[in-house]
């Protein structure tokens, strides 16, 4: 759809749209990439990293967007960098035409995952690794051998910055992180409810828990910085104690730490179901009420219509149901 803007642009005297298009010829795209970069990083020498060159080349870059825009767009404020006034308004349209640009790059009709070469990049947890991308990448084994899939793990800080930095194709996380604004298509791809683990031959626990072993027993916890578990939040709402001992960083690891201890720890259902042998788990139902956690995939709109995101989609749908109706 056309906006006023673009139909100024349409009705302008021909100099303008002649200076317009000499000024444009004179700018590199990849001086938009670094400066998308540099925005985003605020450093020059993670935007250097981010983009795989030299700390003195961005540096250089750097000085040529200043003379391009006649602004310092970084300024440097004790020991960090700190965007302008002009490079704070300069962050969502840089990325829009970059992703304007990524899309017309990008535009296929169709997808044939038995002989095309494509690379995707999905932010997750290692609990849905194991989970629900691990029965991925077997069927890609089969259905499509010139796929390729980065798993990057998933920041606590920002959940969307991977969609937001164009370093993630798609994102999977419990809708409970998203918040009320997601600002990106979304579906949601299956529930899990919590169970409790401990070590299969805890001296202190038979085929039930109550409350107060919970509150009194040691406990593992999930910590990802300051960002708690999700099931450890619903306890605090409860106003339901704990005896934390442990905290880790990876719900793969976690239940394999309660082997020969006494410790306790709540679980993702269809991970302990997955673990029950290797990690000698005993799993019991919580003793209080506990709200499943519901997972989803989200990803940005220049993917909605791409005919290998959509199979991709599609392939994670259809595997997340069969998570689901197979109950581990």
């Amino acid at each position: 759809m056309l906006t006023m803007r673009h139909i100024d642009m349409i009705d302008a005297p021909r100099w303008r749209r002649s200076h317009m298009s000499e000024k444009l010829a004179n700018v590199d795209l990849n001086v938009l990439v670094a400066l998308d970069a540099l925005l985003a990083e605020r450093s020059v020498t993670r935007a250097a990293e981010r983009l795989m060159i030299g700390q003195s080349a961005m540096s250089s870059t750097l000085a040529r967007l200043r003379r391009l825009f006649d602004d310092p767009l970084l300024v440097r404020q004790g020991r960090i960098l700190v965007p302008t006034p002009l490079a704070e308004s300069l962050v969502v349209p840089v990325r829009e035409a970059l992703s304007i640009v990524e899309s017309v790059l990008a535009v296929r009709t169709d997808f044939d995952p038995t002989t095309d070469q494509r690379s995707f990049t999905i932010s997750a947890s290692d609990y849905i690794g194991l989970v629900l991308l691990r029965p991925l990448l077997e069927r890609l084994n089969e259905e499509a051998p010139n796929v390729r899939v980065n798993i990057l793990p998933i920041n606590p800080v920002g959940f969307t910055d991977a969609l937001r930095r164009n370093e993630a194709d798609l994102l999977i996380l419990p809708r409970e992180l998203l918040g009320t604004d997601v600002g990106y298509p979304y579906k949601a791809l299956f529930t899990d409810r919590y169970l409790v683990a401990a070590d299969r031959d805890h001296p202190d626990l038979g085929d039930a828990i109550t409350v107060e072993q919970l509150s009194e027993l040691p406990y593992l916890a999930y910590r990802a910085g300051a960002m708690i578990g999700l099931p450890e939040n619903q306890l605090d709402q409860q106003q339901i104690p704990r005896n934390l001992q442990v905290t880790v960083q990876s719900f793969v690891v976690a239940p394999f730490l309660l082997r020969g201890t006494g410790l306790i720890m709540l679980i993702h259902e269809h991970l302990g179901r997955l673990l029950v042998e290797e990690a000698h788990l005993k799993l019991l139902d919580p003793p209080m009420p506990l709200v499943p956690l519901q997972e989803v995939m989200v990803w940005t709109s220049r993917h909605t219509a791409d005919a290998g995101h959509r199979w991709l989609r599609t392939r994670l749908l259809e595997l997340a149901g069969e998570v689901t109706a197979s109950g581990a």
